[in-house]
């Protein structure tokens, strides 16, 4: 079976090494063109609210921390994270996953927990989870270092600009066609440009700032947005979610007004001030139905799917997600001349 994966990001080139020992071409574009991997602020943790995201998180880490090699590829740095439940979540079916994978990492915390952190103003009904195999890694790093592994073991790493895909055919800027058995689109928020998937784009955007949290690695607050983590020596990179739907790649401009909202934001949850040294702005795939990093099929298609990340932040899931999308494309193969599983 001859794939090709059209899209050089996180997703596409951990799927593609994935399917190492099938005849996979990986078209990974223009290194030097900006994409959500290397902005992403790559906290990664084993708890999420959502059964199937906190499986594939979980699972995820625990590769890391289990592969001298992985734990290379991403710059894993540990930092413990603390996560602020939503209003009225119980926790307690995630928090048998994490187990699962990873023994004795996580633990509810009751209000007053969560204070201890620098949490202020909290409501008095407010449950958190202590996660301390958490921190971060670089997406950007892991996609270089898959592709560049790739490139060595048999993957024909492709830098043309893919034009269009349709079923069974890429075809490049310079008119050329080449035909494939399978084709997977994961090109972040150019997907929906190539296939019309029902994905949007949204902008991503986060700050880095002077500021000092001690004993607090990263976080995440559900309660107001906010989310950070340790940057460097009396730096912290803080975030809110972006409200700008639908704009082009090209054309992210950063949004200041949000970027004054997270300093407000800051001041009233930890009650410190947040210097904003510099703002990194730029994009993601999302969707409502289903969100998530998934392979799914594009319409009724049996060889043209779509590998993205449906909901932003893939970085803590993608690991897991993309051995499941390569298992069941080695499945769509049996029968061929691979070797009919994942690495």
């Amino acid at each position: 079976m001859k794939i090709a994966v059209v899209g050089g990001g996180v997703a596409g080139s951990l799927l593609a090494w994935r399917l190492s020992g099938w005849q996979v071409d990986v078209f990974a574009g223009d290194p030097s063109t900006a994409d959500a991997s290397g902005a992403s602020g790559g906290l990664v943790r084993g708890f999420d609210i959502g059964s199937d995201s906190c499986r594939l998180a979980a699972e995820s880490l625990a590769e890391v921390l289990d592969s001298p090699l992985l734990r290379d590829w991403t710059g894993y740095q540990e930092s413990g994270a603390v996560y602020v439940l939503p209003e009225g979540v119980d926790p307690s079916d995630s928090l048998r996953t994490v187990e699962k994978f990873l023994p004795g990492s996580a633990s509810a915390v009751t209000a007053g927990g969560l204070a201890e952190y620098g949490f202020r103003d909290l409501a008095p009904d407010t449950v958190g989870v202590v996660e301390r195999r958490a921190g971060w890694i670089s997406p950007a790093r892991l996609r270089d270092q898959a592709l560049a592994w790739s490139a060595d073991n048999g993957i024909d790493v492709r830098r043309e600009r893919v034009a269009e895909v349709v079923e069974g055919a890429v075809r490049l800027a310079d008119g050329t066609e080449r035909g494939y058995d399978v084709v997977v689109v994961a090109a972040g928020a150019w997907t929906a440009e190539l296939v019309g998937d029902g994905s949007r784009t949204k902008q991503i955007q986060y700050g880095i700032h002077t500021a000092t949290l001690p004993g607090l690695g990263a976080f995440v607050d559900d309660r107001t947005g906010l989310y950070g983590r340790p940057h460097g020596a009396g730096t912290f990179l803080f975030g809110l979610g972006c409200d700008r739907w639908d704009v082009h790649p090209e054309r992210v401009e950063p949004d200041l007004e949000l970027a004054d909202r997270v300093v407000d934001r800051v001041r009233e949850r930890f009650g410190v001030e947040a210097e904003l040294v510099r703002v990194v702005a730029s994009f993601d795939c999302y969707r409502d139905d289903p969100a998530g990093l998934e392979l799914r099929p594009v319409g009724t298609s049996t060889s043209l799917f779509t590998f993205t990340g449906g909901s932003g932040g893939a970085a803590k899931t993608v690991l897991t997600a993309s051995r499941v999308a390569a298992r069941a494309l080695a499945e769509l193969g049996a029968g061929g001349t691979g070797p009919g599983r994942p690495r």
